[in-house]
């Protein structure tokens, strides 16, 4: 088996008395596609900077195919592409010329620069873009630059940040497709987003959550780590059925989806088969239920909110 390409181990980061990444320790392999979720301010970002050489970490260590990602950054950053949250190239560049002044700045040897940027730019599908300016470019097609100049040196590892964030969908989808094609290069992938359903694009996935990890698996094995059954319920009307269901004490959470209710209880058989002897709620009406399978966003909203009666515990 390979050697991981990235190593933390207890990674840390405090400004003043908030602590915005608390003990991270975590390996991600050479070609997966690691998905680091979370929601705003959770700490993704933090992290990054910090496996990126941008951010000291308070303590702890982080490791790059072996190397130091603070003491070693100058090293370390020859083995990584970076895509940042927001648009980070020169807006009156156009297209060739961003590229090629990353190709100088990484250093790509004078003779390759060429058939790079035409490889890259065929790659991405802007090759039709090339001579226009990349502060006219759609956010989507700014996105797709962005990555080719990431990838212009060939880099081993690529960081993105919230890359699809703004997207429509199709421009959306076609940035995973390109992720896809890198993994199956080789290309090592670290991709944070809050967007639950992307997690299922993912390789491995790590949920994080007020600077701390809270799981680290696939999207398979962290479905799989519910042991409470999920149960669906149809009620009328809806919202005063979700808002009513939340105060019950055997209910851990309430979430909508497509029009149902989805409950997070330790013991749902048990609750069902009360309901269905006698409907306690007087207004509401139960129309309907059913079993459903956990998506990510449950598995996400379960460890957050703490909802340890209903996952399996390590």
């Amino acid at each position: 088996m390979s050697a991981p390409v990235i190593v933390l181990d207890q990674l840390r980061k405090t400004y003043g008395d908030f602590v915005a990444v608390e003990g991270l320790t975590l390996s991600i392999e050479p070609g997966a596609i690691f998905g680091f979720l979370g929601a705003n301010g959770a700490g993704k970002t933090t992290t990054m900077r910090m496996l990126c050489g941008l951010l000291r970490p308070t303590s702890g260590r982080a490791t790059i195919a072996d190397a130091d990602v603070w003491t070693q950054r100058h090293e370390v950053r020859s083995k990584f592409g970076y895509v940042a949250q927001r648009f980070s190239l020169y807006p009156d560049l156009t297209v060739d010329e961003n590229m090629r002044f990353f190709a100088g700045a990484s250093r790509v040897p004078a003779g390759e620069i060429d058939s790079r940027i035409a490889r890259l730019l065929k790659l991405t599908d802007i090759e039709g873009k090339r001579h226009t300016a990349a502060g006219s470019l759609s956010g989507g097609m700014r996105q797709l630059l962005a990555l080719a100049c990431a990838l212009v040196h060939e880099p081993p590892l690529l960081f993105l940040d919230e890359p699809t964030s703004g997207l429509d969908p199709v421009h959306r989808q076609q940035m995973w497709n390109l992720l896809y094609d890198l993994s199956n290069a080789g290309i090592t992938v670290f991709v944070t987003t809050h967007y639950m359903d992307e997690a299922e694009r993912c390789t491995e996935v790590g949920f994080i959550d007020r600077g701390r990890l809270l799981a680290k698996a696939s999207p398979r094995g962290l479905k799989a780590s519910f042991q409470a059954r999920l149960l669906e319920i149809d009620v009328e009307p809806v919202m005063p059925a979700l808002v009513r269901l939340r105060d019950e004490p055997e209910i851990l959470g309430v979430s909508l989806r497509s029009g149902s209710l989805r409950l997070y209880i330790a013991e749902p058989e048990k609750l069902l088969a009360r309901w269905r002897e006698k409907w306690p709620f007087e207004g509401l009406r139960l129309v309907g239920d059913r079993w459903v399978e956990p998506d990510m966003e449950d598995v996400f909203t379960a460890y957050s909110q703490g909802y340890d009666a209903v996952l399996k515990q390590p």
